[in-house]
């Protein structure tokens, strides 16, 4: 069974320096039909105006993964931790009993493009960190590439979750393909360019609830990317 989520259907919110659309529930926006998907609770597609960003605030209790697809973001937190995420970089945080922290884009000319998503963690109360990944090109192409997982499985980063993301870069008229295994989910963010997948026309901005299927196939048409999740 699938379940599609139209790019233009989510929240949106243009504050000028921050341009926003929540798949979920977020903040301001509220739809009790979409509150989130299995350990999935947000996943917000973000563009910061230059020198803009999040001032410094917290979070407890919640796993935190940020991909930028373009430009770049500054990061700055209260466990000492600062760097710049760039294009086709991964990050994950561990808010855990509490951590403070600040994103800004760091240009003054570029916007930057990012994914921010949240998911469950396992327990709370775990030991706030932070880690980082760069995901070359050619690392993607034509496959998924395993960025986060439990067990942090082929140089992955490690979450504190039953839940492993991918993400796969594709050429027009190439194909990927992702098995599921009884009793796991789904969710299938396409992060630009057009595919097909699962029967269905997809689009830059469209998410898929995918349940009891056995694999996940996407075919692009133009030059895609794409971030799956295989949840528990």
């Amino acid at each position: 069974m699938i379940r599609i989520r139209k790019a233009a259907e989510r929240g949106h919110f243009n504050h000028g320096w921050l341009d926003t659309f929540h798949t979920f529930s977020f903040s301001d926006y509220y739809d009790p039909a979409h509150m989130g998907f299995r350990a999935l609770r947000v996943i917000n597609d973000d563009r910061v105006q230059p020198g803009q960003g999040f001032g410094m605030h917290g979070h407890r209790d919640m796993e935190i993964v940020t991909y930028v697809l373009e430009g770049a973001l500054e990061h700055r937190d209260s466990l000492g931790n600062g760097s710049v995420l760039r294009a086709g970089e991964v990050q994950h945080m561990t808010a855990g009993t509490g951590v403070r922290h600040s994103e800004f884009n760091p240009s003054d000319q570029e916007w930057v493009h990012l994914y921010q998503i949240w998911l469950l963690p396992e327990r709370k109360g775990l030991k706030p960190g932070y880690q980082q990944l760069a995901v070359g090109e050619e690392e993607t192409s034509g496959r998924f590439r395993l960025v986060a997982s439990p067990d942090g499985a082929n140089g992955s980063l490690t979450i504190h979750q039953d839940a492993r993301l991918f993400l796969a870069s594709l050429s027009p008229g190439h194909t990927v393909s992702h098995e599921i295994e009884p009793g796991r989910a789904a969710w299938l963010q396409i992060l630009r360019g057009r595919v097909h997948s699962l029967g269905n026309d997809l689009a830059a901005g469209d998410g898929v609830a995918v349940t009891d299927e056995k694999t996940v196939a996407v075919q692009a048409a133009v030059p895609s990317e794409v971030l799956l999740f295989d949840l528990a």
